[in-house]
């Protein structure tokens, strides 16, 4: 056995199986094996489920991928104003069904290895397959099977609500005004530029657009105003909730790596105090074996005398 076999154990079986690997690499001599081994952590319930979904389930893990690759193209498609609503909906809903069938196994998972069945461990695992849905980086630890702990996307959440950035249709175009049949003789009948004098060009009433026709342009110009109005707030709330999800992911990030280096010095702590604790054992096996020696030996005399 190795480490990545350990997360696919039942649950209860991780800490005897990862003792007695360390166990055996350690009489192999290879302790820094030994010593990655013995740092594996034990997963969370719901990690462990997301761990062997990935193993029994191949099928249902590549269509919850292929969803999530669906959903964040219909995300782009909208924020790059090519998308629409009923698109996005539709990718959002197969995403959401993929995740819904990974969990309805995970329960078989969980409640035939004995684990209890609670809403909060169910909703852990529906995140974590939500995030390897819509995050490369998630993904690519799920693939492994071998999580310790759960995740959480954090993200623009465009396909959360149930009408995500419902823009309004376009304004039907208005039909032009024709021109009455009277008007359009008497244009056809009346000379041309070059009939009419000065005087009579400069006397001529200019045409103007009837009240209807005024009435009808102002209102698709203001149609149009607050479509692009409307456009520019969603873009505007779309990078402001990812410039605040991009700094909530850089607090983590710098979180986590605080946490790994503490992590990595208690580990080193801990292999410095394994040698000296292997060092002292030598010794005092060795201790042990002279008293014992020293002792054989003065039962002899005894016994000579």
């Amino acid at each position: 056995m190795h480490g990545d076999e350990l997360y696919g154990v039942a649950l209860e079986q991780f800490i005897p199986e990862r003792g007695a690997l360390v166990k055996a690499l350690r009489a192999e001599k290879r302790r820094d094996d030994a010593a990655a081994v013995a740092a594996l952590r034990k997963p969370s319930v719901a990690a462990w489920a997301v761990n062997q979904l990935v193993r029994s389930q191949p099928s249902g893990v590549q269509e919850l991928y292929a969803a999530g690759d669906a959903l964040r193209d219909a995300q782009a498609r909208l924020l790059a104003g090519t998308g629409d609503g009923r698109a996005l909906r539709a990718a959002n809903e197969r995403e959401r069904a993929a995740v819904d069938a990974l969990v309805q196994a995970a329960r078989g998972l969980l409640s035939s290895d004995g684990h209890e069945l609670s809403p909060a461990v169910v909703e852990r695992v529906a995140d974590t397959l939500h995030a390897a849905a819509l995050d490369e980086a998630a993904r690519e630890q799920v693939r492994e099977g071998r999580l310790a702990r759960e995740l959480r996307h954090v993200g623009l959440g465009l396909g959360e609500s149930a009408d995500p950035f419902a823009v309004a249709p376009p304004a039907p175009r208005q039909p032009a005004a024709k021109p009455a049949a009277g008007k359009a003789k008497a244009k056809a009948k009346a000379p041309g530029p070059a009939a009419v004098s000065a005087p009579a060009r400069r006397a001529a009433p200019v045409a103007k657009p009837s009240a209807e026709a005024r009435r009808a342009a102002r209102e698709q110009a203001k149609r149009e105003r607050g479509e692009r109005e409307l456009r520019e707030r969603e873009r505007a709330e779309a990078r402001k909730a990812a410039r605040i999800a991009e700094a909530a992911a850089k607090r983590r990030v710098e979180r986590a790596g605080h946490a790994l280096k503490a992590a990595e010095e208690r580990r080193e702590r801990a292999a410095k105090a394994l040698e000296q604790a292997d060092d002292a054992l030598v010794a005092a096996q060795a201790e042990v074996d002279e008293a014992a020696a020293a002792h054989e030996q003065a039962r002899a005399e005894l016994d000579a005398a």
